[in-house]
């Protein structure tokens, strides 16, 4: 059998007496596009930070590529600033808040991980950052600095700068939450266009239509515990869980119109 892309085993990790993740495990395979749901609070952006070590684990184990990491208390492992680095160079993440800087132009934005990081020349950086910027649809706004964009086009130049960077999975958390409801499409067509060309994707997102539509796989994340997971179709429409359904309805049914796009 083919090894799994991103294999995680029995995380675990506490904020003081709070455990967030109770040893939640994952294989996710190349090219797979894989949505978490759950209520506020349930562990899935701490999980999602857990695979690039923004949230370092107290325990459990994580194999991506060539890399390995430890967490267990017997193994005293403790990565090192430079295998952070290598590992936070191959895993691109995009949050909820577009943390770009506000001193730089979208296309600056764009090339500085790559020249910083990577060692590219500025011209080969510019090149492949106008490309970009051309695909996303953002090309004639190369000079503008982020004040001047709208937040959907702030999301997707967030987007653009970690795809500058050539990842080979892509974590995107809650990346539409803070977005007005006439700005998500544009943003998810983007996220689409990369699942449809082969992108490895971990996404945590409310937007159940966009999950079912996109995803290989749903988890659902109950109080630190992926309490369900499955196909779309099943995990969806033929919940498991009494938790579940009612996680469903009230995202479907109960939330404001404006806070839901199923």
């Amino acid at each position: 059998m083919t090894a799994p892309f991103l294999e995680l085993r029995e995380i675990r990790k506490s904020f003081g007496d709070n455990e967030v993740l109770k040893g939640v495990s994952l294989d996710v395979a190349q090219g797979e596009v894989v949505s978490i749901i759950g209520a506020s609070g349930s562990g899935k952006s701490t999980f999602l930070r857990s695979i690039n070590a923004m949230e370092m684990p107290q325990s459990g184990f994580m194999k991506f590529e060539g890399y390995s990491f430890d967490y267990r208390a017997e193994s005293r492992f403790h990565p090192t600033l430079a295998q952070l680095q290598n590992l936070r160079a191959e895993i691109g993440m995009v949050f909820q808040s577009y943390n770009l800087w506000p001193h730089m132009t979208v296309l600056q934005n764009v090339i500085h991980a790559p020249m910083m990081l990577r060692g590219q020349s500025k011209a080969d950086a510019t090149a492949e950052g106008e490309a970009l910027l051309s695909r996303i649809g953002l090309y004639e706004k190369r000079h503008s600095y982020p004040g001047r964009l709208s937040g959907g086009q702030q999301q997707r130049v967030a987007i653009a700068r970690a795809l500058a960077m050539k990842p080979k999975l892509m974590l995107f958390d809650e990346v539409t939450s803070a977005l007005d409801p006439e700005l998500v499409h544009e943003v998810l067509t983007l996220m689409a266009s990369l699942a449809a060309d082969g992108m490895t994707m971990l996404l945590v997102t409310h937007e159940i239509a966009f999950a079912r539509d996109v995803s290989n796989r749903v988890l659902f994340f109950d109080q630190g515990v992926m309490a369900e997971q499955g196909p779309p179709d099943i995990v969806l429409k033929n919940p498991e869980s009494p938790r579940l359904r009612q996680f469903l309805h009230r995202i479907l049914h109960d939330a404001p119109s404006s806070e839901v796009r199923a």
